[in-house]
């Protein structure tokens, strides 16, 4: 299986939370969002702007900053 950036991952594919790649900060944001390890997120939309993604049932809109540092596996 891969591990790779959330940002990497197109409309349609999934994959669980490895890790995240960041800051205290940002990793807090993130935790406190649902991007908790384990978790499926599934990308919605990546083309330009944000990141929508599926995660537990909601729609979240993530900047690819933020995105980039979500490393995920790829299932």
């Amino acid at each position: 299986m891969d591990h790779l950036p959330l940002i990497k991952l197109g409309p349609g594919e999934s994959g669980r939370v490895k890790r995240i790649a960041a800051g205290a900060h940002a990793t807090k944001k993130l935790y406190e969002m649902g991007f908790n390890t384990g978790a499926l997120v599934q990308v919605l939309k990546n083309d330009r702007g944000p990141l929508i993604v599926s995660l537990a049932g909601n729609k979240i809109a993530l900047g690819r900053g933020l995105a980039d540092r979500v490393i995920i596996l790829k299932s």
